[in-house]
């Protein structure tokens, strides 16, 4: 089997790469410049930008499955008109012209990684999203990742290529950025926060646990044409997260046990109602269909997870 993997310079790509590579499975990457060394034994190609222009035809050759986990996660922009524009150009136009192209090299299986945003960005407590749920995205990334997925549904009619979407919530592992980072730094620092009272509940999942879904789809017949949700098993609450990020690193994290609601009234207050969604909503998912339908389980638990990320955390700040 030859398997193409777009995004692999990043944390779930580089992860994937190695999960591959450890399967004998003959792998090519994509990377937009030529600055990145990955592993022996994996083919690289150079593919500088993904839109609808991109011509996939070298990329393509021999391919027999193609993991699309590359995406335009962040813009510049100010104008919400502008900020789709840019999202779909990449998310959308772009995921559809390799689609199109690969169903054209008689690629089997489109293999997509989504985002749980789809579904919308919170759930009441004790009601995750399901996959028969109806799709409610709000922000332009999510927009433009629905408009893929339809596309790309679509296209399997059409052709004999298969598709498989898989929707992740939030993703953390070795290596993480963003937000998840910011959150190693504050615990390490024993840096006090006003979140020891928050009782929210969200699905995260483990880069291992979303590769391992990811090579489950690679032949699975039942995963034809399905669309998947992913996450850890094991739903947190903001404060439960922290003192397990504190369990990791071997300290307990520094948490003020301020109600929940205060806590949502002055960031509201401070201009970051985006920053109260993510600390104090719930978003949980349900992977009972990946459950039944692949058999498939997360192969390692939210303490271990955390424990792989808080170590390459230290042996990064330790450099």
């Amino acid at each position: 089997m030859r398997v193409l993997v777009t995004g692999a310079t990043g944390m779930v790509g580089s992860f994937l790469l190695l999960r591959l590579l450890e399967l004998n499975v003959c792998v090519r990457a994509v990377m937009r410049q030529q600055f990145f060394d990955f592993p022996l034994g994996i083919e690289s190609v150079i593919i500088a930008d993904i839109s609808q222009e991109t011509d996939w035809t070298l990329a393509l050759a021999g391919i027999d499955v193609v993991i699309h986990a590359a995406a335009q996660v962040h813009v510049l922009d100010d104008s919400k008109k502008e900020q789709l524009s840019q999202f779909r150009s990449v998310n959308a136009s772009g995921t559809l012209n390799l689609a199109r192209q690969a169903a054209c090299a008689s690629v089997g299986r489109f293999i997509f990684i989504s985002s749980i945003k789809v579904n919308g960005e919170e759930t009441a407590p004790g009601c995750p999203f399901t996959e028969e749920d109806e799709p409610a995205p709000q922000g332009a990334y999510a927009i433009s990742k629905y408009e893929a997925e339809n596309g790309l549904r679509n296209l399997a009619e059409e052709t004999d290529m298969d598709v498989v979407i898989l929707r992740s919530p939030l993703v953390y592992g070795c290596g993480v950025k963003a937000n998840f980072q910011k959150l190693l730094e504050v615990v390490d620092k024993k840096i006090p926060l006003p979140l020891g009272g928050i009782q929210n509940r969200r699905s995260l999942v483990a880069v291992d646990n979303l590769v391992d879904l990811i090579t489950t789809c690679l032949v699975h017949s039942a995963a034809s044409n399905q669309t998947f949700f992913v996450s850890d098993g094991d739903d947190l609450s903001t404060t439960d997260l922290l003192k397990r990020i504190g369990l990791a690193f071997g300290k307990p994290a520094f948490l003020l046990p301020v109600p929940q609601v205060l806590v949502e009234l002055g960031l509201k207050m401070l201009g970051r109602g985006d920053v109260a969604m993510r600390l104090c909503s719930s978003l949980q998912v349900d992977i009972r269909k990946a459950e039944q339908l692949l058999s498939w389980l997360p192969p390692i638990s939210v303490g271990d997870a955390l424990l792989k990320t808080t170590k390459a955390y230290l042996e990064k700040v330790s450099k």
